[in-house]
């Protein structure tokens, strides 16, 4: 009776197992997989293939594509090498010298990735845009300071706008590399009597260069992703990427185009970041954690403690304090160029005059803007929920039941969006869900589709957060309830959900902030009857209304950095670099 009982059980959980596999396969699927098929069956058909040779060879091709290529390749080079110098940088000082105030430097240097890209766009805008567009100068311009053309706009401020967000991208992954350099090196070397330069780069350089790499790797991957910056500070003077050129192929109508360049953005992100993993993957030499060793004595900086944090604070308060003091100055400025002076609370709670801002009124009369308030919080608490559920799922099943093909194409597709910029995944969900599809109406302009694009695009985070909080709940609990015939979403309900519960919250919250500060996903989404913030603000920029725009994006900053905080106090992680 017992063998049987035995036998019995394990057919039961077989058949969970492969109920569940198959269930969260098709959901996956259905959100990630079938957008991405869409597009491309959809340039395929009679009517739309003439727009890849219109893209790749046709006489528009260089305007299409090759110029646009070139400029995000550029664009990701820089960004990337910029973000592993500077992210570098701190992450060494931080975690490897006695630097003064390193708790202060190591928090700085996270919080410009919790700081939207468009953010810092607008603020570099309020600061040295020039009359060549006319309209609104800068504060420098505004102070007499001719500022040239190159530095107000096209490559290089982009370039310079997008490394301020990225290096805290590059700060994390390396800080947490160098966290782990095994210490009997390092006190070896300082024996033999090596010093600190050859140390670093006969030592500590080798052991971090697939951290290195990574951090490279996603710098660029977000570089040449990035809508919001290119789009502020590169449109105006028809300097044009790839995901500016995919936004306004779809603007104008030329879907078949747009859908083209899309999918060669997608496959030009894929391959670069497959090439930078296949570099890491091939470093297998370097082993920096031992079951001995402690931490190591931090370099003597000796003289050089001051200047190095002197350049350090100089940098992080450029890159962090200063871009929000700027949107905080200018939502109140009545122009630009007197950021400080003759200040206005009207773009907040000013009526509609005719006389000023062309009848605009400020954020809390503005019917609009309240609406996109609105309907932003709900998105983001909408997601927030639906992702975390769905990627509890997934983590779950990649976890629980790891044999089989089944198995691995979960966990493969649920890391794909890593690979589609947002921009790409949103022309996706317009010809997946843009159209009806049997008795299924069209969701296009609708709140559900701003919900299952959000929640498709940042599975791989939801994930993340799904696998962090089963690893916080012993398998030995879930194997006693499953013998006593406890189902799977019993033992979900009674032990993981309430024993994880703060880093759930936690996860979900941050997803929150993904969604809220997010536009290059949502660009292409955006309509006047389903608007968000982050293109509310866009809009205002594009438009000329300077002061709307960044008291918009002040309200999303300030969201974001609350939510932000509450998110890492709730998961209460501890950072090995800002121990003592």
């Amino acid at each position: 009776m017992s063998v049987h009982a035995s036998r019995s059980g394990r057919r039961t959980i077989f058949a969970q197992g492969t109920v569940l596999k198959l269930s969260t396969l098709s959901i996956l699927t259905l959100l990630i997989v079938l957008p991405l098929l869409y597009t491309v069956f959809y340039t395929l058909q009679p009517d739309a293939i003439k727009a890849w040779s219109d893209v790749l060879v046709g006489r528009l091709a260089p305007n299409l594509f090759y110029k646009p290529l070139t400029n995000t390749i550029m664009l990701g080079v820089g960004v990337g090498t910029l973000c592993v110098l500077l992210g570098g940088f701190l992450a060494w000082l931080v975690v490897m010298t006695n630097v003064p105030f390193r708790r202060t430097i190591g928090v700085l240097s996270t919080l410009p990735f919790m700081i939207p890209s468009f953010a810092t766009a607008l603020a570099w805008g309020s600061l040295f845009r020039n009359d060549r567009l006319g309209g609104q100068v800068g504060f420098l311009q505004g102070l007499g300071v001719e500022i040239p053309d190159i530095v107000s706009w096209g490559l290089l401020p982009t370039l310079i706008v997008l490394s301020l967000h990225y290096f805290s991208l590059a700060f994390t992954i390396i800080a947490a590399a160098l966290a782990t350099v095994n210490s009997d090196l390092i006190e070896a070397a300082q024996i033999a009597g090596a010093k600190g330069v050859k140390i670093l780069l006969g030592i500590v350089l080798p052991v971090v260069t697939p951290a290195l790499f990574a951090a490279a790797s996603l710098c660029f991957a977000g570089a040449v992703s990035n809508f919001a910056a290119p789009a502020l500070l590169g449109l105006p003077v028809r300097m044009q990427t790839l995901s500016t050129r995919l936004f306004g192929m779809i603007e104008i109508g030329q879907v078949e185009r747009g859908y083209v360049i899309g999918f060669l953005l997608v496959l030009f992100s894929a391959l670069f970041l497959w090439a930078g993993n296949r570099v890491v993957s091939g470093r297998r030499s370097y082993a920096t954690i031992t079951g001995k060793g402690g931490r190591a004595k931090r370099f003597d900086l000796k003289g050089a403690r001051w200047p190095l944090f002197s350049v350090a604070a100089l940098f992080l308060v450029a890159a962090t304090i200063v871009p929000i003091i700027v949107l905080i100055a200018s939502s109140f400025a009545p122009s630009s160029s007197a950021l400080f002076s003759d200040w206005t609370a009207h773009y907040w709670v000013g009526q509609s005059t005719p006389d000023f801002a062309q009848g605009t009124p400020g954020i809390v009369h503005n019917p609009d803007i309240i609406k996109a308030l609105l309907i932003t919080t709900a998105l983001g608490m909408s997601v927030a929920i639906s992702g975390l559920l769905i990627g509890l799922l997934t983590a779950y099943t990649a976890a629980r039941y790891r044999t089989g093909w089944v198995s691995a194409a979960i966990t493969q597709i649920s890391y794909l969006p890593l690979l589609v910029p947002g921009i790409a995944f949103g022309a996706a969900y317009i010809a997946y869900l843009g159209a009806p599809i049997g008795p299924f109406p069209a969701l296009y302009g609708t709140f559900a589709l701003l919900v299952i694009a959000g929640t498709a695009y940042l599975l791989p985070f939801s994930v993340q957060t799904g696998r962090a909080v089963l690893q916080q709940v012993s398998g030995e609990l879930e194997e006693s309830a499953r013998l006593t015939g406890a189902g799977f979403f019993r033992r979900m309900l009674a032990i993981t959900v309430p024993l994880a519960i703060r880093g759930m919250v936690a996860g979900a919250l941050l997803i929150f902030v993904k969604i809220v500060r997010d536009l290059s996903l949502v660009v292409l989404l955006f309509t006047p009857t389903m608007p968000v913030m982050s293109v509310l603000a866009y809009r205002y920029a594009s438009e000329g209304f300077t002061q709307f725009a960044n008291a918009i994006t002040v309200v999303i900053l300030v969201l974001s950095i609350v939510v932000s905080l509450a998110a890492n106090r709730l998961q209460a992680k501890s950072q090995p670099w800002l121990s003592n």
